[in-house]
């Protein structure tokens, strides 16, 4: 299959980019800069030079593609509704491409915010309310009247493994700043975790046989409580682990304690069933015990 990916340089896109060779597709991944090009070329995929913005672009990738995945986002917390504005115009422009035709394209979502407080499902709606990117899942997902194979993939708040520079890495980061490790209350809200390699194969899952409409769950670790994470964080770096009142988040965290107390467990049964998924390699505390997160500064 001919397979065209945005965020194909990205920390997940790098790793389901020779997940789908390996499986025998041939990607053609979307460039914006000489580096990601680059990426590209060396990983044995085809390079489209283009943008998120550059609507043209994805509708020329699309166009050539037997089947899409849609990994790019806009990833500035200072422009939250300009950066889910900018993901829905891309998924419009994408479908309108595939319409018709029955070709698939797998969207990464979040889980953040599906179900609060309480293990979420594949089958929960979430409140298009509670985050302005869930606006362009149900848009994904009613591509399926259109004839477009269309799936969500709702991505943890924590995909880890070598090179993430993702909520972990910055967690990282404060706790060296700070000179503590520090969680949110009693830290015993959970975190959905997925090592991306497991994610990158679930990708290439969906994009072989997801049916139209479906939301899946690249969920291995159903709920991790933050306050673990912060132990381990506090271990490597020989720093105190503190609770950081509720009221004082933001000062502490920045932008992530906007983030950081959220209770989002979330269950992977319906999807593991659906395509045969079965996460192998190691959980998060695991991986963070390997050191390579804590090799750089933040």
């Amino acid at each position: 299959m001919r397979v065209f990916v945005t965020g194909a340089s990205g920390f997940i896109g790098s790793a389901v980019v020779p997940e789908l060779i390996s499986a025998g597709h041939q990607v053609t991944g979307l460039a914006r800069s000489d580096a990601a090009a680059a990426a590209l070329t060396a990983a044995g995929a085809d390079v489209h030079r283009g943008s998120l913005d550059d609507l043209g672009s994805l509708r020329v990738g699309a166009d050539a593609a037997d089947g899409v995945i849609h990994l790019a986002y806009i990833h500035d917390f200072s422009q939250m509704a300009a950066a889910a504005q900018a993901d829905r115009d891309a998924i419009a422009t994408l479908g309108a491409v595939l319409a018709g035709s029955n070709r698939p394209l797998v969207i990464a979502s979040g889980i953040l915010g599906v179900a609060p407080g309480r293990v979420a499902t594949e089958l929960d709606t979430p409140d298009p309310a509670m985050h302005p990117r869930i606006a362009s899942a149900l848009a994904t997902l009613e591509l399926a009247s259109r004839s477009v194979r269309s799936s969500v993939m709702r991505l943890p708040p924590t995909v880890h493994g070598e090179g993430d520079h993702g909520f972990i890495h910055t967690l990282i980061g404060i706790a060296r700043q700070q000179g503590v490790s520090g969680y949110i209350d009693s830290g015993e809200n959970r975190w959905t975790a997925v090592h991306h390699r497991d994610a990158a194969t679930l990708f290439r899952l969906a994009l072989e046989h997801a049916p139209a409409g479906t939301t899946l769950h690249a969920v291995a670790e159903e709920g991790i409580p933050i306050r673990e994470v912060a132990e381990v964080i506090g271990q490597h770096l020989n720093l105190p682990v503190v609770s950081i009142p509720a009221d004082q988040a933001m000062e502490h965290f920045g932008w992530l304690g906007r983030f950081l107390s959220a209770d989002a467990p979330a269950s992977s049964a319906l999807t593991r069933e659906r395509l045969h998924w079965t996460p192998t390699h190691q959980g998060l505390i695991a991986d963070l015990d390997e050191g390579h997160y804590f090799h750089t500064t933040a």
